[in-house]
């Protein structure tokens, strides 16, 4: 009996949205390298098999009790703490900066799996509190938390990761029970932190800080640090309305816009369909992301909804930066768009994410 509910449970709705944008991913990043050098590498062929073993994944994890997970995290975050430290001594190095393990022939990268330990840990942390009001131990205790990894990830360097950690402490801390005082406090002590690490020339390094201001005027550097914002935007800017067709758009297949099927494929896929198509792909994340929202609302307990937002705050923030990124708004950081860029460990983490989300929703009526 609690097999067949589990499975009248199961979000087909939200699982039909996320292989919609997946169908889109594997089409566009074909169409986004058929001329270029990157044909022969065979990319869309490649997202396909992560695609097919995400699903695996995320129908395994939506069979294993969420409450399990949680019970487990302590020994996963330990793993997770000895594997970017492990990155750190004997990873791959690859254009400056070790971000994965090489294991046999494929690359694995430890800090994208470490996003889904925090939200699990995060969660469990604040559950335990019990939606109270939170003392200043304790929103220090949430800080260390987070901090340690993305430290260590900001070591690598990969500040965009590191970056993605924070929507979980934000989530975690707004929905444990932190007070108006306590974060107005907070965000002005972080301000001072962030001036302070800008101007100490200790934290970030002058191509990272070229990166993070370039986006507010590329044309001072439009060979460097303002070449991909500007290459993205006038990308976005020649799709017009319906877009210039599939393998017809000039700076994709001209080689200007840099690595079209990954961190930037929405500047591709707003040069070759146009206004129209980049509004239908940002609507299916909408829905995607009310869909997880509603789950939120109906999970039996604090814990489920405490790890569905954490999810939501992730997905929100990744596609809020790289889309703000094409199109100027942002710093190119290196955030991939969820389930449309390129990239294993991506795909896989947002399916294990949304195979846990549907765990939480497939026992909202399990005691």
């Amino acid at each position: 009996m609690r097999r067949f509910l589990s499975f009248r449970d199961f979000d087909w709705g939200l699982l039909a949205m996320v292989l919609l944008v997946c169908t889109v991913s594997v089409l566009e990043i074909y169409s986004a390298t058929l001329h270029t050098k990157y044909v022969e590498s065979h990319f869309q062929s490649k997202q396909l098999l992560w695609i097919a073993g995400g699903l695996v994944a995320m129908f395994i994890f939506s069979k294993i009790d969420y409450h399990r997970l949680i019970d487990w995290v302590p020994w996963a975050y330990g793993i997770c703490i000895v594997a970017l430290i492990a990155v750190k001594v004997v990873g791959t190095k690859v254009l400056g900066a070790r971000r994965w393990i090489k294991i046999g022939p494929m690359h694995f990268q430890p800090s994208e799996w470490v996003k889904l330990i925090l939200i699990l840990a995060v969660a469990r942390y604040f559950a335990n509190l019990g939606g109270r009001n939170l003392t200043w131990r304790e929103i220090f205790k949430a800080f260390a938390l987070v901090g340690v990894p993305m430290l260590l990830v900001l070591a690598q360097p990969d500040m965009g990761t590191s970056l993605t950690y924070t929507p979980v402490l934000l989530a975690g801390l707004f929905l444990g029970g932190i007070n108006i005082r306590q974060a107005l406090i907070l965000g002005t002590a972080g301000l001072v932190l962030v001036f302070g690490a800008w101007h100490s020339g200790k934290v970030l390094k002058p191509y990272q800080k070229a990166r993070l201001t370039s986006f507010m005027d590329p044309d001072n550097d439009p060979r460097g640090s303002g070449y991909q914002i500007l290459q993205a935007k006038i990308a976005v800017g020649a799709g017009g309305i319906w877009g210039k067709g599939t393998e017809k758009g000039t700076q994709t297949q001209g080689a200007f816009i840099p690595i079209p099927h990954a961190d930037f494929i929405f500047a591709a896929f707003s040069e070759e369909h146009g206004f129209v198509g980049a509004f239908f792909v940002l609507l299916l994340y909408f829905f995607i992301l009310m869909r997880l929202i509603q789950n939120a609302q109906t999970a039996a307990d604090l814990p489920g909804s405490l790890i569905i937002m954490g999810i939501v705050a992730v997905l929100t923030f990744q596609i809020a930066v790289n889309v703000g990124m094409v199109i100027g708004f942002m710093p190119v950081t290196g955030i991939p768009l969820p389930l449309l860029s390129y990239g294993g460990s991506s795909v896989l983490f947002t399916f294990l994410a949304l195979g846990v989300a549907m765990n939480v929703r497939m026992r909202r009526f399990v005691n």
